[in-house]
Order: structure tokens, then C-alpha cells, then sequence
């Protein structure tokens, strides 16, 4: 199943992908694909709801904006340095364990939502990324049992300001919260549509040029280790996001380095998941 959710920003309703490609609306169901729907065992009610309601649901028409495929997560837990390949182009020694941190939930938008360079950045960068979606409360699960407490899996372009995250006292949440840095979706694949995660291809272009195209075998962390381990640390709650890394290709990484800058286009995808497209403006002030 693929969940999708629809419509201007604090309107936004619940839909699904159909096999056929159809995009419809199902918020007649009566749930949002939040904490509750997830922990609810909400994939299984909707698609048993389906069987008696799918063809009275009303179709989505293409020009329709796309949100968030998941309403409020908790929390969006991501993995630092978890490429081979963009640790060494990062110049840092691959890490013994996951370097785990937050990016402030207040980030999010929809998949083809513009980017808004923060006020005062010089350095925002691109990140494409595998983020897992949570399916069931969990505290030290081990590694065998993860994937029963995955819901799903969704396209993710951790954007980071490189000022903010790295030269100013270390603290990589500054760099990874401004208002429109977590672009998710286009939707939510249930774990059944993906066969494995640890071996997708993903890639993410810049005005038309790729500059990020590679796999998540590359993993250090694969999916399982990095819930388990994660899990040991917090309790992972229904509908929580763990972006998994960034492959090596970021603008940090070329040299000298790029970055975005108002005018760009980024696009990006991951096998299975669909692909997104962001448009790069500059920040204005709010009167």
C-alpha cells in the first residue's frame, strides 16, 4: 500500500495509491496517518476498509499539491555518517557506532514544496535519504525483531545548513531544522512493497546535474541495526521518522564545495519510493 496525504497546508487529507496508479481519497476512514493510526494497526483496518469502500472514494485529481505522506511524527531521528563512501568524502573516520540526531518535526513539508534558504545561510545542502517510518511502540528491540516495528519506508532530502550545523559550537541540530528541511514523501510504501531496504538505489540531481547516485548496500548501519540500536537509547513510537544517511555527492563534499543558492532546482529519488522535486528560494521577511 502506498499513503499519501493531499491538499493545502493545514487542510491536508488522507489518501492511498491504488495498484492501478490511482490517487484517491480516503478520509472517510476517519484517521489521519498519525501516532494513533500507525499504533493502531491502521495499514491493516484501511486496507480491510478498502475491500467494501475503495470504489465510493473520490478520486485525486494530478494537480492536487502533495503533503507530508504522515502527520506529526514525534520525532525525526537521523544517522549521521552512515555511507562508506560520504564519511570519506566528509574527511571523518567511520564511526564504531550510529551518530545519531534530531531535526525538529516543525521542518517538514511536502515532497514538491519550495526550499526556503534560511536568513543569513551561505551553505544549504542537499541530502538524499531512505527514512523509515515507525509501526509499533518499541524500546530495546533487538535486530532480528526490528523490521516487525517498521511500518513503511518514504523518500526523505535531509537539507542542512553547513554553517550552522558544523562551525558554529558543533550543534548539527541548528544546521537540519530550518522551516522547510525535511521535504518527505511523495508517499509512504508499506515494509510489504519493499523487498530490501539495504539495497536500493537512490540519487538526487541539482539544476538537472546528478550529483548523488548510489546504493544503500553502501550502508554501515543497515536498517535493522540502526532501529535496534536507536531503540535501545529511546522508545521509538508509532509514526516516528529515522532518516537513515546520506550517500557520499553532497555539496560539502565537492571542492571547493557547493551549495544551493535561490533560482535551483533539486530532484531526488530511491527505488520504490517515488521521486521528489524541490525549488530553491531565498527567505523572506514575514510582515
Amino acid at each position: 500500500m502506498k499513503l499519501i496525504r493531499f491538499g493545502e497546508p493545514g487542510n491536508e487529507k488522507p489518501g492511498i495509491i491504488t495498484n492501478a496508479g490511482k490517487k484517491i481519497d480516503v478520509s472517510a476512514f476517519g484517521e489521519d496517518y498519525d501516532e494513533y493510526f500507525f499504533g493502531k494497526n491502521g495499514i491493516d483496518r484501511m486496507s480491510d476498509w478498502l475491500k467494501e469502500n475503495e470504489k465510493s472514494c473520490p478520486q485525486i485529481d494530478n494537480d492536487i499539491r502533495l503533503a507530508a505522506p504522515l502527520c506529526r511524527p514525534s520525532k525525526i531521528i537521523c544517522v549521521g555518517l552512515n555511507y562508506a563512501q560520504h564519511a570519506a568524502e566528509s574527511g571523518m573516520d567511520i564511526p564504531k557506532e550510529p551518530v545519531l540526531f534530531f531535526k525538529a518535526t516543525s521542518a517538514i513539508v511536502g515532497p514538491n514544496d519550495d526550499l526556503i534558504i534560511p536568513k543569513g545561510s551561505t551553505k544549504t545542502d542537499w541530502e538524499v535519504e531512505l527514512a523509515i517510518v515507525i509501526g509499533k511502540k518499541t524500546s530495546y528491540v533487538s535486530k532480528e525483531n526490528a523490521i516487525d516495528y517498521i511500518a513503511g519506508y518514504v523518500l526523505h532530502n535531509d537539507y542542512s545548513e553547513r554553517e550552522f550545523q558544523i562551525e558554529r559550537e558543533g550543534q548539527w541540530v541548528k544546521g537540519k531544522s530550518c522551516d522547510t528541511f525535511a521535504p518527505i514523501g511523495p508517499f509512504i510504501a508499506t515494509k510489504d512493497e519493499i523487498k530490501n531496504p539495504n539495497n536500493l538505489n537512490l540519487w538526487l540531481k541539482v539544476n538537472g546535474e546528478t550529483v548523488q547516485n548510489s546504493n544503500t548496500s553502501d550502508f554501515i548501519f543497515d536498517v535493522q541495526t540502526v532501529v535496534s540500536y536507536i531503540s535501545q537509547f529511546m522508545t521509538l513510537l508509532p509514526g516516528d521518522i529515522i532518516s537513515t544517511g546520506t550517500p557520499f555527492g553532497v555539496g560539502l563534499g565537492f571542492d571547493p564545495p557547493k551549495y544551493l543558492r535561490p533560482g535551483d532546482l533539486v530532484e531526488l529519488g530511491i527505488d520504490g519510493l517515488g521521486s521528489s522535486r524541490q525549488n530553491v528560494k531565498a527567505y523572506q521577511t514575514k510582515l
